[in-house]
C-alpha cells in the first residue's frame, strides 16, 4: 500500500510540474522579437545577396539558417561548444557536473555547461550575468527545445551570435571579414568566426588580431582533437592570416535595393536581378564614366524579354558622390527621339504607313512651331524606313499628327508608363514626337519591350515574389515587326562597323534620343531575348554640348549587349499579315504618300493638278502647276525634289507626289498619276 501510494503521489506530482511548466511555457512564451528584427535584404535571383542595411538599433543581423553555412563551421561550433547538442534537451547535465567538479577541483572555471540553447536563450534575451540568470537561461533553453527543432534553434544563434562591433551573426561577419557567403568558409576561416562569440570585442580580428588567432588556434586543435580535421588542414589553417580590417558589405545595384528596402523593412526581398549580369555591367558603367571628362552619371536597365524580369539595375555610377543617390533609372528625363518608334508603330497598326511610304521631308509649319531636323537640313522626299532610320524630325511630327497625340499618350498610358508633360501641355502638342514628354529609363525599357515582344507591353517586373502583369496587346505583330526591321539595319555608331560576329549577328534593333540642349543622351535597343536602355547626362540638367545619344550613349548600349549570354541570332519570321513590296508605288492609295496638308491659316492649297488625277501627256509635255493661298514665293516639289518654275515635265509614267511650299514653311501635297498618250 505505501508503495502504491508513493508511486500515485509521484505520478501526481510529475503531473503537476509538467502542468505547471505548461502554463508557465504558454504565459511566458520565448521572445523572438531580437531574432525577427533583422536586417533588410535584397538578394538576386539566385538568392545572393546584392544589398544588406542595418537594423534600427544599427546592427548587421543577417539571416542565417543551417544551410546557410559551411557543414565544417557547424562541425567545430559543436565540437567546441556543445558536443551533444544533437542529444541533450537544451541543458547538458554530463557538462555542468564536469563544470562544478573543475570548479571545485581548481577553484576557478574551467569549461563552461552552457549549451548552444542555452546561448541562444541568452542571446533572445541579455541579462547581467548571476546565477539565478543562469536558472533563467536553462529555463528557456528548455523550453526551446520544446517549442522548435534543432535546426530552428541553430538558426537563432547563428543569426544573432555576437562577432565584434556592430556585427551579429556569422553571415554577417562572414561577409565583413572575408567577403564571403559563409557556405564558401575554409577551416581556418570557420575556426575563427566560431571562435569570435566567446568574447566578441577582445577577439575582434580588425583590431586584436593576435588575440583572434590565439581563439581561432583552440578551436582548430579541438577539432583536431576530436578528428574533424587531419594534421595537414590543421597545420594548413593554423599558418593562414587573420583579416586585419572589415570589409565593406556588398553593395550592387544599391538604388534598387534602397528603393525595394523601403517597401519591405526587415524581409528578405527576392528581385529578378541575375547578380553576374549586374556586376558585368556595373563594371562597364564605371569603367565607361572615367572616359567623361565632365563627370556625367550613366543610367542602365536590362530586361529580358522573355521573362518580362529586370537583370540589371545601374540607377547612377556614383552612389555616394554628389546627387548620387538619386535613381536615375526611375527619373523622368526628355527621351529626345527615342519614341519615334512608338508614333511609326501605331501609324503602321492603323495602315495609314507603311516601311516603303513615302514621307516629305520638308519644312512644315505647325502653327506657331517650325520643327527641324538637327542638322537644320531637310532630306526631301524619303521613304518611311530612311526616316526612322535617320530620326528626321518633321516625318516624325507629320506621322504622330496622323496618329494624334491625346490617343498617343493613351496608348503609353495603357502600357503602364506616365510620361510626364510641360505645365501648360494637356497632351495635344505634336512637340511630343520630339521629347517634350518625360519618360524614366525603365519605362522606355518597358516600350522597347512590348515592341521585341511583337507589340504585347506589360510593366516590367523586379520583384520575384509579385507575378507578372498580364500582358497588353496594344499594336499589332506586323507594325512591330516592321519597327524592328528598319531599326536592325540602321546604320551602326562609329567604331562599331566592325562588330564581333556573335554581336553583329545579334541582330538588335536600336533607337537614339538627344533632348533639346544637350540634356539628355539616349540609347536602347533590343533583340530577342534582351532590352537595354541607357541614359547619360548630368542629374541636375546641366548641358552636354554635343555629346547625341548616338555619341555617348549608343556606345555604351552595344557593349552591354557583348556582356549579355548569347541567344538564337536569326530574325523572326514575319507575320502573315506582313505587306512586302518592291517600292512606295506598290502600296495601296491611302499607304503610299505621307505629306503636310495645307493649314487652316492660309496654307496653300494645291488648284493644279487634283489629288489622285491621271494625266495623260506626250513626249516632252510639261504640266502647268498652279495653288492658292499661301505667303510669299511658293516653291514647287516632286517626290521631293525641287523644281524650278510652275512647271514640271516629267521623266516617266507612274505615280509622283507633287507639293508646294510657302515662305512660312506651310504646304500641301497631291498624288498623280501620269500615262502616255497613245
Amino acid at each position: 500500500m505505501n508503495l502504491r501510494r508513493l508511486l500515485s503521489c509521484s505520478a501526481l506530482a510529475v503531473a503537476g510540474l509538467a502542468t505547471a511548466a505548461l502554463a508557465l511555457d504558454r504565459i511566458f512564451p520565448p521572445d523572438l522579437s531580437r531574432y525577427q528584427t533583422r536586417s533588410t535584404e535584397v538578394v538576386d535571383a539566385n538568392g545572393r545577396l546584392l544589398r544588406a542595411f542595418t537594423t534600427a538599433d544599427g546592427k548587421w543581423r543577417l539571416k542565417t539558417t543551417v544551410d546557410d553555412v559551411d557543414p565544417a563551421y557547424l562541425a567545430l561550433l559543436k565540437a567546441y561548444e556543445d558536443r551533444r547538442f544533437d542529444e541533450h534537451w537544451g541543458v547538458d547535465p554530463l557538462a555542468a557536473v564536469r563544470a562544478a567538479r573543475q570548479l571545485i577541483e581548481r577553484g576557478r572555471i574551467v569549461s563552461g555547461a552552457s549549451t548552444i540553447s542555452m546561448q541562444a536563450a541568452r542571446l533572445l534575451e541579455p541579462r547581467p550575468r548571476s546565477l539565478l540568470t543562469k536558472a533563467i537561461q536553462s529555463a528557456r533553453a528548455l523550453q526551446l527545445e520544446w517549442r522548435y527543432s534543432k535546426r530552428e534553434i541553430l538558426a537563432i544563434y547563428l543569426t544573432l551570435a555576437p562577432m565584434g562591433g556592430n556585427l551579429e551573426g556569422v553571415r554577417a561577419a562572414s561577409f565583413a571579414y572575408f567577403g564571403k557567403e559563409p557556405r564558401q568558409l575554409s577551416v581556418a576561416e570557420a575556426a575563427l568566426l566560431v571562435a569570435i562569440p566567446q568574447s566578441p570585442e577582445r577577439r575582434r580580428p580588425d583590431r586584436r588580431p593576435d588575440s583572434a588567432q590565439i581563439g581561432r588556434d583552440r578551436v582548430l586543435a579541438r577539432g583536431f582533437e576530436h578528428g574533424l580535421i587531419d594534421q595537414p588542414q590543421l597545420d594548413l589553417a593554423a599558418n593562414r592570416p587573420i583579416p586585419s580590417r572589415r570589409l565593406a558589405m556588398p553593395m550592387h545595384a544599391p538604388h534598387l535595393a534602397a528603393w525595394l528596402a523601403g517597401q519591405s523593412p526587415g524581409e528578405t526581398v527576392p528581385t529578378t536581378l541575375r547578380f553576374e549580369l549586374q556586376a558585368a555591367l556595373a563594371q562597364l558603367v564605371t569603367d565607361e564614366r572615367r572616359r567623361m571628362a565632365d563627370g556625367a552619371q550613366i543610367a542602365m536597365v536590362v530586361i529580358d524579354n522573355r521573362s518580362g524580369g529586370v537583370v540589371a539595375w545601374q540607377g547612377g555610377s556614383d552612389f555616394f558622390g554628389r546627387a548620387g543617390q538619386v535613381d536615375l533609372v526611375r527619373s523622368h528625363r526628355s527621351p529626345g527621339s527615342a519614341l519615334k518608334p512608338l508614333i511609326y508603330a501605331m501609324a503602321f497598326d492603323d495602315l495609314a504607313l507603311h516601311p516603303e511610304s513615302l514621307v516629305e521631308d520638308v519644312a512644315v509649319r505647325f502653327k506657331d512651331w517650325l520643327p527641324r531636323n538637327f542638322d537644320r537640313d531637310h532630306q526631301g522626299a524619303v521613304t518611311v524606313r530612311r526616316a526612322l532610320q535617320q530620326s528626321l524630325n518633321v516625318p516624325a511630327v507629320l506621322a504622330l499628327e496622323r496618329v494624334g497625340p491625346q490617343r498617343f499618350l493613351s496608348t503609353l498610358r495603357s502600357a503602364g508608363v506616365l510620361p510626364g508633360l510641360p505645365p501648360s501641355d494637356t497632351g495635344a502638342s505634336l512637340g511630343i514626337a520630339l521629347g517634350s514628354a518625360s519618360v524614366s529609363p525603365l519605362e522606355l525599357a518597358e516600350l522597347f519591350v512590348g515592341l521585341a515582344n511583337g507589340g504585347q507591353f506589360a510593366p516590367p517586373i523586379v520583384r520575384r515574389d509579385q507575378p507578372r502583369p498580364t500582358p497588353v496587346r496594344l499594336i499589332g505583330p506586323a507594325a512591330a515587326w516592321y519597327v524592328a526591321d528598319i531599326l536592325a539595319d540602321a546604320p551602326l555608331p562609329e567604331g562599331f562597323a566592325s562588330l564581333r560576329p556573335a554581336l553583329r549577328e545579334r541582330r538588335i534593333a536600336y533607337k537614339t534620343g538627344t533632348s533639346a540642349g544637350f540634356r539628355d543622351a539616349w540609347g536602347a535597343g533590343y533583340s530577342a531575348n534582351w532590352t537595354v536602355v541607357v541614359w547619360v547626362g548630368h542629374p541636375d540638367g546641366t548641358p552636354r554640348p554635343g555629346q547625341l545619344g548616338r555619341i555617348a550613349a549608343l556606345p555604351i548600349v552595344f557593349k552591354a549587349f557583348g556582356r549579355l549570354p548569347g541567344e538564337d541570332n536569326r530574325a523572326a519570321p514575319p507575320p502573315a499579315d506582313v505587306l512586302h513590296v518592291a517600292s512606295w508605288r506598290d502600296l495601296p492609295p491611302r499607304m503610299r504618300t505621307l505629306g503636310p496638308t495645307a493649314q487652316a491659316n492660309g496654307g496653300p492649297r494645291i488648284s493644279y493638278p487634283p489629288a489622285d488625277a491621271q494625266i495623260e501627256l506626250g513626249a516632252r509635255e510639261a504640266i502647268p502647276l498652279s495653288a492658292a493661298g499661301g505667303d510669299g514665293r511658293l516653291r514647287w516639289l516632286v517626290d521631293g525634289r525641287p523644281l524650278e518654275g510652275t512647271k514640271w515635265t516629267p521623266d516617266g509614267t507612274g505615280e509622283a507626289r507633287v507639293a508646294v511650299v510657302d515662305d512660312a514653311g506651310r504646304s500641301s501635297a497631291v498624288t498623280v498619276r501620269i500615262v502616255r498618250r497613245p
